[in-house]
């Protein structure tokens, strides 16, 4: 199989880490293979705050919900859509800009998302592990205040690197038939296809290594359609600038 193809097929959410360091440039190398990543109209509308602080980092964990890997991770990120720097130069390029527009907002979204993925595959690539946090947005005001984001600037996730003190089983995908649709949205064989898929999940669950848990992929979304819907995000959004229009 291609090695890097591999790769990908390869990652796993690492949630323990030792306690070696990353070389400072070999992070430099990972973000630097981040920024050439695809990029909207060049606009690359993303910040990245690589939190140092360990104060900063102990309240950041509480914040993001109790995760404590990101106190003790090598190093810490938050990923920021960042509207104001590709803004404000094309003011200063004589343009009459429009702020706050739903579609910047997707803009500069869609292009911290994939960044990060470009430094995430670089970052496992040296063998290093990573997790994502989305837990940054549930309390993404306290964590802007503290990261001194501006107006136009908001934090997406944040992302734990170091080197892996565990090595969990990979987790399943859906089928790749349930989500590659031909010529047009056909959702006939999802229902079966999600049952199927329901099964293979909870014999995983049951079976890996750590944290073995009776459940399955339907019941384990519950959660984000019921408790996790965080109404607090525009609001927040708008009082970022980004006011959706």
């Amino acid at each position: 199989m291609n090695p890097t193809i591999e790769l990908l097929n390869s990652h796993r959410s690492i949630r323990k880490f030792t306690e070696q360091k990353i070389p400072r440039e070999l992070l430099l190398e990972l973000i630097r293979a981040g920024q050439s990543a695809a990029t909207s109209n060049h606009v690359q509308a993303y910040s990245v705050i690589h939190v140092v602080n360990p104060e900063n980092r102990e309240k950041i964990a509480a914040l993001a919900g109790g995760q404590p890997y990101i106190a003790k991770c090598a190093d810490f990120l938050v990923f920021c859509a960042d509207m104001k720097r590709s803004t404000e130069a094309a003011e200063k390029a004589g343009a009459d800009v429009i702020r706050g527009m739903t579609e910047q907002l997707v803009v500069a979204s869609v292009d911290a998302a994939l960044m990060a993925q470009n430094v995430a595959i670089a970052a496992e690539s040296e063998g290093l592990g990573l997790c994502y946090i989305g837990g940054i947005r549930n309390n993404p005001a306290e964590i802007s205040e503290l990261l001194r984001l501006p107006e136009h600037v908001y934090p997406v996730f944040g992302m734990c690197l170091g080197y892996p003190d565990q090595n969990p089983e990979v987790k399943p995908r859906l089928p790749t038939e349930t989500i590659l649709k031909e010529d047009y949205y056909q959702d006939e064989q999802d229902e079966a296809q999600v049952a199927s898929f329901d099964e293979t999940m909870s014999k995983y669950y049951m079976a890996r290594t750590g944290n073995n848990k009776e459940t399955s992929w339907s019941e384990q979304l519950k959660p984000l359609f019921t408790s996790k819907l965080r109404p607090h995000m525009k609001d927040f959004l708008q009082k970022q600038g980004f006011k959706m229009q």
